[in-house]
């Protein structure tokens, strides 16, 4: 099951991931070809090709968790970066599994002074 209220870090795996991977294989991919660490308790987002499933890994305190969802119908909106690793926002993850285009929506503002 996901953290309901997750406040770590969220990265997606950008460009398409062969979903015949489980735990070891993304743990490893996670590890290599992201350069981050899957012992982090951060959650790590994996995309097939087709856009119809997603996987996201995270350590849960004493072991590996591993959630999937697969579409019936439609494709997640999944974004084209230059990038190998993109870091997203919580409410973004939650956007994308919803199947809406989280990149498109408002970035936010910072104002330091009032003038």
């Amino acid at each position: 099951m996901m953290p309901e209220r997750f406040c770590g870090n969220i990265y997606l795996a950008v460009g398409s991931t062969d979903m015949r991977k489980a735990i070891n294989g993304l743990s490893i991919l996670v590890e290599q070809a992201m350069d981050l660490n899957p012992f982090s308790g951060d959650l790590f987002v994996f995309c097939n090709r087709q856009r119809t499933i997603i996987k996201i890994l995270y350590w849960d305190h004493n072991g590996f968790c591993l959630w999937y969802k697969r579409l019936e119908k439609h494709r997640f909106k999944w974004p084209n970066s230059p990038q190998d690793v993109i870091a997203i926002e919580a409410k973004q993850l939650s956007w994308l599994l919803a199947g809406l285009d989280f990149t498109s929506a408002h970035q936010r503002l910072s104002y330091s002074v009032l003038a």
